[in-house]
This record gives C-alpha cells, sequence and structure tokens, in this order.
C-alpha cells in the first residue's frame, strides 16, 4: 500500500532565520529529544534550516524517493525512513542532484547512500548511516510520503522545523523556536562566565559540580 499525503505548510522564514542562529550541539544540552543520532554528514562543514518533508520506503523499495523529488519545494529538507533497512542505499548522485534542483537544502537518511564523492560534489548536505554498493529498487509496493516517521531513533512530523550541521541534526514544532532560542541564550550567557573562571585556574569538575556530586557518591560508599 501506498500513502501520498499533502505536503506541509512551509516554517515562517523569519522562525527559521532564528533557528539558524543556533548549533545543534546548544540545542542539546537544553533539550533532550528532538536530537537525531547515529547519523553522519557528508559534508561537514554545512548548517541548514528548513521544513520538513518526510518519506517512508521500504527495504528495497525505494520508488517514492524519486517520486517525492518532484514534490520538493525550495527550502525543504527531506526525511527517509528505511524502516530499520542496513543493506540497500536508497539515495546516490543522481537522487541527489534531483533534491538539489528542486531547492531541497538537506537529505537525512536513516539508513545507506550510494556514491560519497559524486554526493559531496553535487554540494548537496547530506546525513546518513553510512555507505553501500547495493542499490534498492524503484518497485512501488509500497510506502508513504508525508507520514511521521522516525529518523536517528527521533520522530519527525512533516512541518517540522529542522536544524543541521556536522555535529548532528534537530528537529521540533516550529511554535517552540521562540522559547527554545531564549533557552540557549540563557545557558550560553552562564557558559562565559565559566570559561572565564577556567581560564582563571577554576577546575571544571568545580565549575559544573561533577567533583561535589562524586564527593557525596564517595562518602555514601563509605557510610556504614
Amino acid at each position: 500500500m501506498i500513502k501520498i499525503h499533502p505536503m506541509p505548510a512551509p516554517v515562517d522564514p523569519a522562525l527559521l532565520a532564528k533557528l539558524a542562529a543556533l548549533e545543534p550541539a546548544d540545542i542539546g544540552h537544553v533539550r533532550y529529544y528532538g536530537v537525531v543520532g547515529g547519523l553522519q554528514a557528508v559534508i561537514p562543514d554545512r548548517r541548514v534550516v528548513g521544513t520538513a518533508v518526510t518519506v517512508l520506503a521500504p527495504p528495497l523499495d525505494s520508488a517514492l524517493i524519486p517520486h517525492v523529488m518532484g514534490l520538493l519545494r525550495p527550502g525543504d529538507f527531506l526525511f527517509i525512513d528505511r524502516l530499520g533497512d542496513r543493506r540497500h542505499a536508497s539515495l546516490g548522485g543522481v537522487v541527489a542532484l534531483a533534491a538539489k534542483l528542486a531547492g531541497a537544502v538537506g537529505v537525512a537518511v536513516d539508513g545507506l547512500v550510494s556514491d560519497w564523492d559524486e554526493l559531496r560534489e553535487r554540494d548537496l548536505p547530506v546525513w546518513c548511516a553510512g555507505t553501500t554498493a547495493l542499490i534498492s529498487k524503484a518497485l512501488a509496493a509500497g510506502g508513504a510520503i508525508n507520514s511521521p516517521v522516525v529518523c536517528g531513533g527521533v520522530a519527525v512530523t512533516p512541518g517540522d522545523a529542522v536544524l543541521a550541521d556536522g555535529s548532528g541534526i534537530c528537529v521540533l514544532p516550529a511554535g517552540e523556536i521562540d522559547e527554545l532560542a531564549e533557552a540557549v541564550a540563557a545557558r550560553k550567557a552562564e557558559g562565559k562566565g565559566r570559561l572565564a573562571r577556567l581560564m582563571a585556574g577554576e577546575k571544571l569538575g568545580d565549575l559544573n559540580g561533577a567533583s561535589e556530586k562524586i564527593a557525596r557518591t564517595l562518602a555514601a560508599q563509605k557510610a556504614p
């Protein structure tokens, strides 16, 4: 069975601009969900923001992936859920070119890709779990476009806001960007003071409280 749902509304460009000023690693300090794990950036020195579009492509069957290239819009970020397949590539140089020509800002594949060098030449930011020379086939037996998917252990809903760079990918509802930006700004302000104290000679374990917690645990271990 194949399901094709409508394309999501693009995230407000003003919110995406605010999100682009953040770093995924900063977000990972204040938000413990929505951070994709286990994928590597083919082009590590690139940061992009966009609107999540999703494809659920069953193992071996990649027919919906070239099809969705005809639906992508400038500013979209494509997530491909391979349902656990770690044998077949679902994206290579030709698909990457089609995505770039459609205006996609990036692609995350919860699985494998091919044509690693060609992907870099296409200059399309891609995140994936690795590479293989075994290619999937356009069987059109099943799958979905713009259904909720899982990528790197994280649930992705079409229309989510996306921030991605060499450190990782963050996915969140657009309505949470303002609150998240405030939380990151507060933590970074605190961090600047901590760095100054570290440079002045204080120990990191004292600054972040780790040494105090360890001391309490050691004391509890000695208690009768």
